[in-house]
C-alpha cells in the first residue's frame, strides 16, 4: 500500500514534468496518476493489483494545454481577470474542501478576513485525512473561490490574498 506522503510526493514530480501519465504496480498495489485533458475527469482508483513492480511512463504530447482539471482552469480563468497583485492559496491536493473544522463551527476564514503566514484557511479531505491548509502570506481575504464541501482539484485556487 502507497503511503498518503509517497503519492503526494508522485503528484508534485508528475506535475513538474512534461510526463502525462505515471503508473506504479508495487506489492498488490496499483497507482495510476495521469495529467487530465480538458476533456477527462480525474478517476482515483486503489484496486488490488496481483504483478510485480513495473512503472510505466508515458511522454506528454505536445498538444497537452496544462495539467489542471477543468474545474482547476475554470477558476484560474475567473482568478486571472481580477488584481494581478492578489496572492492565490492554491489546493495541495485532490480532495474535499470544508471551511470550518466541523459542521455548525464558525468558518476558518471569510472574504474580509485577515491572515498571518501559518493561519489555517481550510481543511481538505483527501483519503479520509484531514488536512489542514495554511496561508503563506500575511493579508486579507478578497475572494473565496470554492464552496463548503466542494470537490477540488490538485493546484486549484482556494482563495485570493490582498498582501500586506
Amino acid at each position: 500500500m502507497f503511503k498518503l506522503s509517497e503519492i503526494k510526493e508522485l503528484i508534485k514530480l508528475v506535475d513538474q514534468t512534461s510526463l502525462q501519465e505515471l503508473e506504479i504496480e508495487s506489492e498488490g498495489s496499483r497507482l495510476m496518476i495521469r495529467k487530465p485533458n480538458k476533456t477527462e475527469q480525474v478517476v482515483v482508483n486503489a484496486a488490488p493489483y496481483q504483478q510485480s513492480f513495473q512503472p510505466i511512463v508515458t511522454q506528454q504530447p505536445a498538444s497537452f494545454a496544462g495539467g489542471q482539471a477543468p474545474q482547476a482552469e475554470a477558476a484560474a480563468d475567473k482568478t486571472s481577470a481580477t488584481d494581478a497583485n492578489l496572492h492565490r492559496i492554491v489546493s495541495p491536493m485532490v480532495g474535499t474542501y470544508y471551511e470550518s473544522p466541523s459542521p455548525g463551527a464558525p468558518e476558518f476564514v471569510s472574504k474580509g478576513s485577515q491572515v498571518k503566514e501559518k493561519s489555517v484557511v481550510c481543511i481538505i479531505e483527501a483519503m479520509k485525512l484531514m488536512n489542514e491548509i495554511e496561508a503563506e502570506i500575511k493579508g486579507e481575504i478578497v475572494e473565496v473561490l470554492v464552496e463548503n464541501g466542494q470537490l477540488v482539484e490538485y493546484g486549484q485556487p482556494l482563495f485570493l490574498v490582498r498582501p500586506e
